[in-house]
């Protein structure tokens, strides 16, 4: 066990000292070429001529004007409904083995992504990548011997006699690599449990069993999961069960909102690792210890991205991308400014609106934070509320009130013949509704100049309703949506809404 720490830790060092590589577009240009190359001889390959574009002078300008952008819609009706039929060489070659299903945090029903085996070796790649990237952490020798406890879905996957279906946590953890499996917690038994309680309960059981030294899951489940091991063992803090956790890795929503309860449950803090994971591929990774900087592109591991300025031009008022757009390459994008992104990739999806919203911290790292979704900006006036702005105001209220707020939603609602916002914020101790109406909607005048000038106009008023913590978490159980893949929308509209303000009508009861 020794020795493969010190090995390992001998190649993360190695790689934390290799040189790094600049040239991003020669990079993506390479990942394009090799993706049309691969599916040249699909249907969708050869209705865009796949064959033909590998042998232009500027394949990327003529993939660009030559394939048609997706979304999740499009792509499906169109193409990916014959490969769950069963039929091969679809948009990808071979049968598609396994999708993963997805509803991301605005649809309320199933989504079904490809994941192929080319796929599945990407993740594999990103993960180990991502892992070397400790190097940068200065941790010891022994850190690397610890085990990695993964809070996702079941790899009890269903299968209806031509593919599998099932999380992509649940998919990616049912074929992690034989040498790992001695390191991945909860294991093969409580990986399986489909129910969320269950699963939670089995983890807390063996939990004192197990030296964790990193943990991985969504905030809001990983913090379920420290509160009930601190509670079932009647101690103080996480660490008192394992001593020697030092790294959080998180995906799916901003962390600002969770860290302070975190680290209530902590003997010292957790080193933050932000993860860019979608069902549609491993996109970014937090390369470098400073949660300021973002996380750094996979340029050349399966995926071709194309960054579509997010304004009006491209969307309109509702999130949806316009039929034409401006869809730039790397080379091209800017410092600091909104791109939605498109994705082609080793699963067979295709200039495709994965519907997340992006910002470039860093050019030379290739650098990128989430700030939002295409569908879950708030501008029912010109206030262009992304959910980065949303999660800033939380934190910064949240710390001046001397309270933890970690669940929250925002709703856009008509006011007389204007408009205005509906803040639920989740709070399991007594706040001043008015307090915190006043402090997030002065936090939001400082950080969006837009929301300012419209709170002026337009957008009348503001609401705020405090809710406990488990409303959230109770809402997302009656929808079937309980588990380390799932999280609450941070923009409610909509049938969701509805179902949302009916829901908290009879919660108050």
């Amino acid at each position: 066990m020794a020795l493969l720490g010190s090995i390992l830790k001998t190649a993360v060092d190695i790689r934390g000292k290799m040189p790094k590589r600049g040239n991003f577009y020669a990079q993506q240009k390479k990942t394009l070429k090799k993706l049309l190359k691969k599916a040249e001889h699909t249907a969708f390959g050869e209705h865009y001529h796949f064959s033909k574009l590998l042998n232009e002078k500027d394949p990327v300008a003529a993939f660009q004007s030559t394939v048609k952008t997706h979304d999740y819609s499009s792509m499906y009706k169109e193409w990916w409904f014959r490969s769950l039929k069963g039929e091969p060489f679809v948009c990808w070659p071979n049968h598609t083995k396994y999708f993963a299903l997805s509803s991301g945090t605005s649809e309320s029903s199933s989504k079904y992504i490809p994941v192929t085996k080319d796929m599945l070796r990407a993740f594999k790649k990103g993960s180990v990548r991502q892992m070397l990237a400790m190097a940068h952490y200065d941790l010891p020798n022994e850190h690397f011997q610890k085990s990695m406890l993964a809070i996702g879905g079941s790899t009890m996957l269903d299968f209806n006699g031509t593919y599998f279906q099932g999380d992509l946590s649940g998919i990616t953890a049912a074929n992690i690599p034989l040498w790992f499996q001695h390191y991945y917690k909860p294991g093969k038994t409580i990986s399986r449990y489909k129910d969320w309680d269950t699963k939670l309960h089995e983890i807390v059981k063996n939990a004192k069993d197990w030296d964790i030294g990193i943990i991985v899951g969504v905030p809001a489940w990983v913090q379920i999961l420290m509160e009930r091991v601190i509670e079932h063992y009647q101690v103080k803090t996480i660490h008192d069960i394992w001593p020697n956790l030092r790294i959080y890795v998180h995906a799916g929503v901003a962390i600002g909102p969770y860290i302070n309860s975190i680290n209530k449950l902590t003997s010292f803090p957790l080193i933050f690792s932000d993860t860019y994971l979608a069902s549609e591929g491993l996109i970014a990774y937090q390369e470098r210890p400073n949660a300021e900087q973002g996380m750094r592109l996979l340029l050349d591991n399966g995926i071709f991205f194309e960054f579509v300025p997010f304004n009006e031009e491209n969307f309109d008022s509702d999130g949806a991308m316009r039929e034409k757009v401006n869809a730039l390459s790397i080379r091209d994008v800017e410092l600091g400014k909104e791109y939605a992104l498109l994705l082609s990739t080793c699963a067979g999806a295709w200039r495709y609106l994965i519907g997340d919203v992006v910002r470039f911290t860093d050019l030379d790292h290739a650098e990128i934070v989430i700030t939002g979704r295409t569908k879950h900006f708030l501008s029912l006036c010109g206030e262009h509320l992304s959910v980065d702005n949303m999660s800033r105001a939380i934190s910064l209220t949240a710390d001046e009130l001397n309270i933890e707020i970690n669940e929250f939603c925002v709703a856009g609602i008509p006011h007389g013949t204007l408009f205005a916002h509906h803040w639920f914020v989740g709070s399991n101790v007594p706040v001043d509704e008015t307090a915190l109406r006043n402090k997030i909607d002065n936090h939001l005048k400082e950080i969006n100049d837009d929301y300012r000038v419209e709170r002026i106009s337009a957008l009348k008023d503001v609401f705020v309703t405090v809710l406990p913590d488990s409303a959230f978490i109770d809402f997302m159980a009656s929808k079937g949506k309980l588990g380390g893949a799932f999280k609450f929308p941070r923009v409610v509209k909509g049938k969701q809404l509805e179902e949302w303000e009916e829901f908290i009508k009879q919660y108050k009861k």
